[in-house]
């Protein structure tokens, strides 16, 4: 009997595919704002490098602690604080899970793993759909949008849809770069596979497999193996002959040749007291760096990150070194593994780089957005692809609601600025200019505060610690009893959103980890710092007119919404305790009618 196969239809608002943190990020975002959004991955789990199959800790601008309150707020840290709850054990498959609920749970977002595109339809230079087939229940899909975004890491979408790209390094001559090579070439940093060990506590021995390679103390002189029980980035092949995405096969098989190779020589070159070690799990994913970039209307480029270009349309950031990884990886072990070039701040991303400039209903997010190579290996960081991520899924919502264009959309650029801001995502030099905001006008005070962190500091604008500018209202200690922060408006005003922001520490780490160094370098747990039991208290006249308590707050961003509105005047937070620290810490409270 012959079975036809049926395609199924889908339309959505924003449709995105790929499921790293850049894509779940952008779906979140476009979800919560309003659009009727699908993700679709190609994969059982979320996460892209930061999921089971790969286990790459999430690095971003904070550049694993080293610059100080710069880690990335918004959706990512929602997650991360989220999974800091209740995954004390670092497990990379919690994780999986902790990301699969926030999507499968979000009103307004359908979630499709196991889902492959296949190819897409466009008119002119719009695209129309994307078609899809899911290996699990053999259904094709076609998937209708109004707007899609190109989360795939290889910029895959873009790819099949004609638009313009770049793949490999750029020669000095082509932007200007101080740091690029003399001439252009195709080359790329390569992909790694990674591994995890465990103490038996007896001796086990290694037999090192026919097929895997040999190291000598010569080859791993300049790799640096100072933890045997948590892999290694630079077990890294590809980019020089052979191709990160053609030949993606042939570079698994050599990776597992190379990590089981690396391995043996850990295990028996007697140099590392790795007797009682052995494997307990080894990636057969590996895990890309880099492939195509997609142009935009504009490309960013070193010069852009050495000095910080203030851009007008600023949507996301960045601080993550120039980390530019050596071409062929372990087939040049004479060469370091990379190239750490640090920058001396954050710098910002502009919108014009995050939809691609020849079809004009394609958002970027991810690595695969519109920067040179130079630039590119900093912003290729998990960390930064979410947050670019976030802005180009708000601003794939926002183009809904106003039947925009990307591009066109970059005229009210201020509107997906305040929005960013309204959600927690940090923009370097851009402050709460939101004219919803009753607060901007409250008159501030509170029970006591630190000197430099005053109670005004919560209308500020800033909602993070910037340089020597604390922006934080910061209390006298707790253990004296609660401490309170009150907001007098100058009219009653009819109240149906208050905001806040509290201080998670923006300075220490809370990222999931393979290495155990980087794991003892986390206090266990919720971070100390954030607001754990508050009350707010709505005031008419003198009067209490609204109460509610929260207890066992995890998290830093709140939005506390009243069944309906309450009619007030003024807005009292009191705060009973911390997670640990020993004062109250609030950066912003923001309040709608």
């Amino acid at each position: 009997m012959m079975r036809k196969k049926e395609t199924e239809q889908k339309t959505y608002d924003v449709v995105v595919v790929g499921g790293g943190l850049s894509g779940v990020c952008a779906a979140l975002a476009a979800a919560r704002h309003g659009s009727r959004t699908a993700l679709i991955q190609n994969r059982p789990v979320l996460g892209g490098n930061a999921s089971s199959e790969i286990r790459m800790h999430i690095c971003g601008a904070d550049h694993h602690g080293s610059r100080p309150d710069s880690r990335e707020t918004g959706i990512l840290l929602e997650i991360l604080l989220e999974n800091k709850l209740r995954n004390p054990n670092h497990s990379f498959s919690v994780l999986d899970t902790v990301l699969w609920e926030k999507v499968r749970f979000q009103e307004g977002l359908d979630l499709y793993l196991n889902t492959q595109m296949t190819d897409v339809k466009k008119k002119g230079c719009h695209l129309e759909s994307v078609s899809a087939y899911q290996m699990t229940t053999e259904k094709q899909f076609e998937f209708e949008a109004g707007y899609f975004v190109d989360a795939t890491g290889d910029g895959y979408l873009a790819y099949l849809s004609g638009a313009e790209y770049m793949i490999g390094r750029e020669g000095m001559e082509v932007f200007g770069e101080a740091h690029a090579p003399e001439k252009s070439d195709t080359c790329t940093m390569g992909n790694s596979l990674m591994f995890r060990a465990v103490d038996c506590g007896r001796p086990t021995p290694f037999l090192r497999p026919s097929w895997a390679y040999r190291y000598s103390e010569e080859d791993m002189a300049l790799r640096s193996i100072d933890e045997i029980d948590s892999g290694y980035w630079w077990i890294e092949l590809g980019g020089d002959g052979l191709d990160v995405i053609r030949d993606g096969e042939i570079l698994r098989d050599e990776l597992l040749k190379t990590l089981y190779g690396v391995w043996d020589y850990v295990k028996n070159s007697g140099n590392f007291r790795a007797e009682n070690y052995a494997l307990d799990w080894v990636g057969f994913l590996p895990g890309k760096r880099e492939s195509r970039r997609i142009l935009g209307d504009y490309v960013l480029k070193e010069q852009d990150l050495w000095d910080n270009t203030a851009f007008p349309d600023t949507a996301a950031y960045g601080g993550w070194p120039m980390d530019v990884h050596t071409v062929g990886g372990m087939r040049s072990t004479s060469m370091d593994p990379t190239v750490y070039l640090h920058l001396k701040d954050m710098y910002s991303i502009p919108y014009r780089c995050l939809y691609s400039k020849d079809i004009e209903n394609l958002f970027l997010g991810g690595r695969a957005i519109s920067v040179s190579h130079m630039a590119f290996a900093s912003t290729r960081v998990m960390g930064t692809c979410a947050v670019a991520g976030q802005a180009v899924g708000t601003a794939a919502a926002l183009a809904a609601q106003k039947r925009m264009t990307p591009r066109e959309l970059g005229a009210c650029i201020e509107t997906l600025q305040q929005t960013l801001l309204k959600d927690d995502c940090y923009l370097p030099g851009i402050v709460n200019r939101d004219e919803k905001d009753l607060a901007r006008a409250a008159l501030v005070s509170c029970s006591s505060s630190l000197p430099g962190c005053g109670a005004g500091n919560v209308i500020n604008g800033v909602s993070r610690k910037v340089h020597a500018d604390s922006n934080c209202w910061v209390s006298e200690a707790l253990n004296g009893g609660d401490q309170w922060i009150r907001l007098d408006l100058p009219r009653a005003v009819s109240l149906s959103e208050i905001h806040l922001k509290f201080d998670p520490d923006l300075s220490a780490q809370i990222m999931p980890s393979l290495s155990r160094r980087q794991q003892d370098l986390q206090t266990p747990g919720v971070p100390p710092r954030l607001v754990r039991d508050y009350t707010i208290l709505l005031y008419q006249g003198g009067e209490i007119v609204y109460q509610e308590n929260i207890s066992g707050n995890y998290q830093r961003f709140r939005v506390h919404r009243p069944a309906s509105p309450v009619a007030c005047d003024r807005v009292r937070v009191v705060v009973h305790a911390s997670n640990g620290d020993e004062n109250a810490r609030i950066y912003e409270i923001r309040l709608y009618a």
